[in-house]
């Protein structure tokens, strides 16, 4: 006999039945149903043949510029300060291993034409050159970093409720290198090279020295975001001004040819005590 209470219970079921199966779907899009690129070519196999016909010195076919040379798994540019980067292909897909790896459709291959679309969905044509001048325009196998500076040394005297004071700012140039990616002619990624420094301040009341440090973009890092700081150089440190706090210095981290930066206030108090603030 179907009682009320029957079906109630048989409508509860259905009713947790469908929600279960609701939560699965759920589960199986965010986790299975999209795969996040860097598993989309995890097991797949890499075209050799592709790779192979890569190989050599290509051209621009507009106006036969030098775009690349490849030579076996890696691709230089002509560029002096771009870096080079190791390549793979997988079916119809040029995949790019620098700082963060970057994806090409490839249109049309052959020996000697290599057409693919760059990151804003451009056509770009290359042509295999056989020209042994071109060859000229990728000598070095080291880039040059861009901001080879030299060093740089400031003092500035103030006198303070008639005390002197002699601050010491020194640009210490280093090897640490920072990579920034950009975009070439053909609209592809690549990876040009800075060199960071370290940057020392010195202030001394007379003879007395309050505060000495060497200072690095690392000790920026609660004002930066991570992924941000990574591409940033420590440019600068500028005396800024005096006030009852003390001594005012704007420390300069920004990424480099870029609108993007920072301008972190470093106060040295006069008792050399030193705050920083954003």
């Amino acid at each position: 006999m179907i009682t009320l209470k029957n079906i109630i219970e048989s409508t509860r079921v259905a009713a947790f039945r469908w929600c279960s199966l609701c939560m699965v779907l759920l589960i199986f899009v965010a986790c299975g149903g999209r795969k996040e690129p860097a598993d989309i070519f995890k097991n797949a196999e890499e075209d050799r043949q592709a790779k192979q016909m890569l190989q050599g010195i290509w051209v621009n076919d507009e106006d036969e510029t030098p775009a690349m040379r490849v030579q076996g798994d890696t691709i230089f540019y002509p560029d002096s300060t771009s870096l080079p980067v190791t390549f793979q292909i997988f079916g119809d897909t040029l995949v790019l291993h620098g700082a963060s790896d970057a994806r090409y459709p490839i249109v049309r291959q052959s020996a000697h034409i290599f057409e693919f679309r760059n990151q804003n969905g451009d056509l770009i044509k290359l042509i295999k050159s056989d020209e042994k001048e071109d060859l000229a325009d990728f000598t070095s196998d080291e880039p040059q970093a861009i901001n080879q500076s030299q060093l740089i040394k400031r003092d500035t005297v103030l006198h303070i409720n008639g005390k002197r004071y002699h601050c010491y700012v020194q640009v210490n140039p280093t090897t640490f290198k920072v990579y920034k990616t950009t975009y070439n002619s053909e609209g592809v990624s690549v990876d040009n090279i800075y060199y960071d420094n370290i940057i020392n301040l010195a202030v001394f009341q007379g003879e007395k020295r309050l505060f000495s440090s060497d200072f690095r973009k690392a000790d920026f890092s609660r004002f930066i975001d991570e992924k941000q700081l990574k591409q940033c150089i420590l440019s600068d440190m500028l005396f800024k001004k005096t006030d009852d706090e003390g001594i005012h210095y704007d420390a300069f981290i920004s990424v480099p040819d870029s609108p993007i930066g920072y301008v972190v206030d470093v106060v040295v108090a006069f008792d050399g005590k030193v705050t920083m603030r954003l």
